[in-house]
């Protein structure tokens, strides 16, 4: 089982990584699609005369503020895009079938009632935030689509226990899903080719990363999105997915190549 997670950043070749999906399908693998949409949503927001807000935790992870207004943003942005998706995989044969965490409760998240963060050096706390963290995933609704024949596509909203629509990180819950399913590998396509040691140079990127490296790479290597991706490899690896890759989603043959060796591979 493999699970790939297309991030939402700009220049990610979505037109190849939906053809090396289909590739990847006809060889018999069995996947499961995760993606993004923060680059779609900050361009709608901007149309709609509603930029988004960046916030940076007491931690040092910036993430997108969650108000109503952008919290219904982010559902055009990534319904939008989910839809193009399902779309160019039918188009190749391959029978894709989109849903967010909302459907079927798929993804059930707890809502943080507060955010706190650090605004021109003070620390603050937000509230009327609509982002959760990822507790429980429905793995019958998976195995259903699955056992139809369908390519599950999930879009990062996930469900309150009260049914409030709620965003969440998309490689955490690429994480999450992997780690149900007891996938042997995740796959986390990016705009750059694995975790760089010079952020200048494209191709420093590091083969290979131990469990035992990860803090390490997280707290002093890592910078910006980074750190959260490769927080979502910790949590994949801890709930019992073989192996996580994050690499370059702008070439050609992405998951392929991925799978060959090209990008920074995490595992035990």
């Amino acid at each position: 089982m493999l699970v790939v997670k297309i991030g939402g950043a700009s220049g990610v070749n979505i037109k190849s990584i939906v053809a090396d999906i289909a590739t990847q399908t006809a060889s018999g693998e069995k996947l499961i699609v995760v993606h993004g949409g923060s680059e779609l949503a900050t361009e709608l927001g901007e149309q709609l005369g509603y930029p988004p807000r960046f916030v940076t935790s007491a931690s040092g992870h910036t993430s997108r503020y969650t108000d109503k207004r952008t919290l219904e943003i982010f559902l055009m942005a990534t319904g939008l895009l989910n839809r193009r998706l399902v779309g160019q995989l039918q188009n190749l044969g391959v029978n894709a079938f989109g849903l967010s965490g909302l459907d079927g409760r798929l993804l059930l998240a707890e809502r943080k009632s507060t955010i706190r963060i650090v605004d021109n050096g003070k620390r603050k706390i937000l509230r009327d935030d609509y982002t959760g963290r990822i507790e429980t995933v429905n793995i019958k609704a998976i195995r259903a689509l699955q056992d139809a024949g369908h390519i599950p596509v999930v879009a990062p909203v996930a469900i309150s226990e009260s049914g409030e629509a709620l965003n969440v990180d998309g490689d955490r819950a690429a994480a999450r899903l992997a780690g149900t399913v007891e996938a042997d590998t995740l796959v986390i396509l990016s705009n750059v080719s694995g975790l760089l040691s010079d952020l200048e140079d494209p191709n420093s990127y590091i083969p290979r990363i131990s469990a035992n490296d990860m803090d390490d790479a997280i707290n002093n290597i890592a910078r910006g999105r980074m750190k959260r991706k490769l927080i979502a490899a910790r949590e994949a690896l801890d709930d019992g997915v073989k192996q996580v890759i994050i690499a370059n989603g702008k070439i050609d043959q992405p998951i392929t190549k991925a799978l060959k060796g090209e990008g920074t591979l995490i595992n035990d």
